[in-house]
Order: structure tokens, then C-alpha cells, then sequence
């Protein structure tokens, strides 16, 4: 099995009581509550699989971990308001690089005002970061990945093939521009962009952790639609482009399959100008909702050959 296979073969085994309004299958899950209901997500980072201490400091480790949970809550058009932390570490893992990483989960907290409320500290053989978010609705219904309707635009906020770029340059010792470095290293979520879609009635949304193909399948799989994207509005950012060069590599395959840079892919509702209802500049219209097809995920019409996204289990 992949992956996204072994997900749904365990969730399976998993019956949801009354209380859960949303359980796994989205960006984040919803539990009710006394006097409303609370989103919670959780993400995993594992040294050697998600990051080396020789490429991450701790500080931006910490950083990294706050910022890929928030983008769950911020991609269901909600708030994230607290996280718990687990970490696993070695006996002599030094104390500063600790409070390095503490520091790195606070300013990202900082900026979209949440608290570290709790958590948990193991030894372990290699360092384990485990981060549990939880988010608050605001009153309304969060944006799930399968509203997505049939003459829907798809857009996306942030950026893409960033973090993917700078990461196959830490692999290959190539020096390119910091900015992708620090992509990988530190990723930065447009938080503005889960209530700006919300605002402007989105009818489904996610964060584009695993790529860009693999999640505008995962919308596409949940709505029971398929996404046609526009290879002429995906062209690469210029850092992108000139990294891609270096590495010879294909910018645009940073773009459609690289992770990590937790952007927001949305659909929106067609407006009578045919652009639809989106949040402008924020989000830039990149494809369209046509009926479901053999594929999920077209571009150009046409199924991409190439790598779809990062699978742990492929």
C-alpha cells in the first residue's frame, strides 16, 4: 500500500461517536463540545526521514513544526489557537538546543496567536517531534476538501516548489539563493489566506503539503470531481527557475510535485465574468472543476507522467 492506502485502511477501523463532527479524512478533524466545537490536527517530524541536524537548526525546527500545523487549521478557513509538543531526543542532546526549539514554537506562534499549552519529553535514539494543534471554528463551518462543485476556479495562495527546490539543493551541495533554503528549512504559510477563502465562500481548500497534484487529488477524490490545472499559470518563480538550472532539474516538477511550502489550493464558485469569487491578490486562479474523469488531476487535459507528490510509503 501507499501511503494515503494505508491511511484509509487503518481509519477504517476507527467508528466515530456522535460527538465527532468531522473525523479523519480532512485537514484537520472537529470535536462538539460543552458550548461549541474544537478543531485539532497532529504532524510528525523524524530526524532523518524530515530533517538533518546538520541542515536545521533547532530554532528553525521549531519553527517548521508550529507552521505545518497551523496551516491545517488555517486551510479549514479557521483560527489555530494552542499546540502540544512531544519530543523524543537523545540523553545528550544538549539543553540549549532545547530552548532553541522552544523559541522557534513560539515566534511562529507569535504570529498567528496561539500558545504552547503542553506536551511531553522522551529519550529516544534519534529526535522525534510530534505537534498537536488545536483550532477554533469561529462559529462557522470549516472548509472541507470535498465541496468542490462542477464549474468551480481552483486557486492557490503562497508558494510553490520552493521548499522542494531547496531541499534538492541541500542533497546535492549546491549553493543557490537562501531564500529556498530557507523554503525547506522554515516554510512560511499564508495564515491570511484560510480566512480570506472563507470570507469569499471557497467551497473546498487545502494545505499543499504533498504537492500540488497529490493534494488537488485529495480534493478531487473527496468531491468526486476532477481538476484540471493550467500549466501557463504555474510557471515557476524566477529563484525556482535559475535553482532549477544549477541542479538540472525541471522547475515546473518542483512546482506541480514538490511539498512543504504549505500553500492554500481552494475552489471558488464561477462568477459571471468567469474568474469566480476569489480573494485577489491573495489567491491567482490556476485551473478549473470539470466533471469526474478517469483522473483526478488533469494538466492541460492531459494525466502528468511525472512524480504526483511525496508518499512516505512509496
Amino acid at each position: 500500500m501507499n501511503e494515503f492506502e494505508l491511511i484509509g485502511e487503518i481509519t477504517g477501523h476507527f467508528p466515530q461517536q456522535p460527538d465527532v463532527l468531522l473525523g479523519p479524512g480532512d485537514d484537520a478533524a472537529q470535536l462538539l463540545v460543552r458550548h461549541g466545537s474544537v478543531l485539532a490536527s497532529t504532524d510528525i517530524l523524524v530526524e532523518g526521514v524530515h530533517f538533518r541536524q546538520d541542515w536545521t537548526t533547532p530554532y528553525e525546527l521549531g519553527r517548521r513544526a508550529a507552521a505545518q500545523n497551523f496551516a491545517d487549521i488555517t486551510a479549514m478557513g479557521c483560527n489555530p489557537r494552542a499546540l502540544l509538543v512531544a519530543v523524543a531526543a537523545p540523553r545528550q542532546q544538549p539543553a540549549q538546543w532545547f530552548t532553541e526549539l522552544a523559541r522557534g514554537l513560539q515566534e511562529e506562534c507569535t504570529l498567528v496567536g496561539a500558545s504552547v499549552i503542553g506536551g511531553d519529553l522522551s529519550a529516544g535514539e534519534s529526535i522525534v517531534v510530534s505537534v498537536t494543534v488545536l483550532g477554533d471554528p469561529c462559529g462557522g463551518e470549516p472548509i472541507r476538501r470535498g465541496g468542490a462543485q462542477v464549474g468551480d476556479v481552483v486557486a492557490v495562495a503562497g508558494r510553490l516548489g520552493w521548499s522542494a527546490t531547496g531541499l534538492l539543493a541541500l542533497q546535492q551541495g549546491v549553493d543557490v539563493d537562501p531564500a529556498l533554503l530557507s523554503a525547506y528549512r522554515r516554510p512560511q504559510p499564508p495564515y491570511a489566506a484560510g480566512p480570506a477563502a472563507r470570507a469569499a465562500r471557497a467551497t473546498a481548500m487545502i494545505d499543499v503539503s504533498d504537492g500540488l497534484l497529490a493534494d488537488a487529488g485529495h480534493i478531487a477524490d473527496a468531491s468526486a470531481v476532477t481538476i484540471d490545472l493550467d500549466s501557463a499559470q504555474l510557471q515557476p518563480d524566477e529563484l525556482v527557475r535559475l535553482a532549477s538550472q544549477q541542479l538540472a532539474a525541471d522547475p515546473l516538477d518542483a512546482v506541480l510535485s514538490g511539498g512543504e511550502d504549505h500553500a492554500m489550493l481552494a475552489t471558488f464558485p464561477r462568477g459571471r465574468q468567469g474568474s469566480g469569487q476569489v480573494p485577489r491578490p491573495t489567491f491567482r486562479v490556476i485551473g478549473r472543476v470539470i466533471p469526474r474523469g478517469t483522473h483526478a488531476v488533469l494538466v492541460d487535459g492531459t494525466a502528468h507522467r511525472g512524480k504526483q507528490g511525496h508518499d512516505h510509503f512509496d
